[in-house]
């Protein structure tokens, strides 16, 4: 018997708590990478964007998820770190939620 839309819902939920995680972990990093940066094109890295565009991509195939996916979703990412670590690089602090940071 396949699981209902519910269950799978359920379950795409927890996948989403656990992402939203690992996705703020990394924004604490991108963060400090952004105070050590010493200009705006340097925050840019496009070398650097591209490297991990090629590391994600190699990981999903390991990992059974289509490459193409990944990489949309990495580059939104990307480009939203990227305005983040601006602004931090800027001297601004990162948006927060209530009582983080």
């Amino acid at each position: 018997m396949s699981p209902d839309i519910d269950a799978v819902r359920t379950e795409i939920d927890a996948l989403d708590a656990q992402l939203v995680a690992v996705i703020a972990q990394r924004q604490r990093w991108v963060e400090v990478a952004g105070s050590l940066k010493p200009d705006r094109d340097a925050v840019r890295a496009p070398d650097r964007v591209e490297a991990v565009i090629r590391k994600v991509r190699a990981l999903a195939e390991t990992a059974g998820a289509d490459p193409t996916v990944v990489e949309q979703t990495y580059r939104a990412m990307i480009a939203a770190f990227i305005d983040l670590e601006l602004r931090v690089h800027a001297g601004e602090e990162p948006l927060r939620s209530s009582g983080e940071r």
